[in-house]
């Protein structure tokens, strides 16, 4: 599992480092707003632990753009602002829970814990957006009650999209989803399964469903 930690204190991000690794948790550190922002378009996460005493802005600022955007992944906050209005505004702002420095590294496993189990039963098997309908049990594509034929390559492109719409994903995000080694994978490649994604759905209804990030990547609109 992939945890995003965002914490600007040298000796604290040391720490969570080393006892979320010992835990098997696959760590990626960074230190402020524009680090975390470029992790997570690189990226996906499980769970996004988040500071809020940055050296380039504010955490909850952060955060709310994130919502914004329609990064849905959980949020735990690591703060030591811990008067009851400050927890209130951070769980009013996105986050999906709040911990107080000084803390517990059992306590904080325990709730990452809590997060990914509490996600995992959020997760939808139909879902829609713009009259596409993708049924993630029966592994079937429909756009305004018509079914499209699509590769399981297509498929795990536009189930990506699906679940991140609204939300620009970066050549390498995608290319991580799709291709499960590690491997280069050539950018001409992915633009070959977006063009065929693009013909089967938009171009039979007329609809335009991705928009071409420039030098970044694609967004579902």
């Amino acid at each position: 599992m992939r945890v995003l930690v965002v914490e600007d204190q040298h000796r604290l991000g040391q720490f969570l480092l080393q006892g979320l690794s010992e835990c098997n948790y696959t760590v990626n550190w960074v230190k402020n707003c524009a680090q975390a922002t470029d992790a997570l378009a690189e990226s996906a996460f499980e769970v996004v632990v988040l500071d809020l005493g940055l050296p380039d802005g504010d955490g909850l600022d952060m955060l709310s753009k994130w919502r914004e955007a329609r990064f849905n992944e959980p949020v735990l906050i690591l703060s030591a602002r811990d008067t009851l209005a400050d927890r209130i505004r951070g769980l009013d702002q996105g986050a999906d829970d709040y911990l107080q420095k000084p803390f517990s590294l059992e306590e904080l496993l325990a709730r990452i814990r809590a997060l990914v189990r509490r996600q995992s039963t959020k997760k939808q098997t139909v879902l829609n957006h713009s009259g596409i309908q993708l049924d993630l049990l029966g592994h079937t594509v429909t756009v305004d009650g018509e079914l499209r034929d699509l590769t399981s390559r297509e498929y795990s492109l536009l189930e990506i999209f699906m679940q991140n719409h609204g939300r620009v994903l970066s050549r390498t995000l995608i290319a991580e989803k799709i291709w499960s080694s590690n491997s280069f994978v050539d950018t001409n490649l992915l633009e070959v399964y977006m063009s065929r994604l693009r013909n089967k759905l938009e171009a039979p209804c007329g609809k335009v469903f991705f928009k071409t990030v420039r030098g970044v990547g694609y967004k579902m609109v």
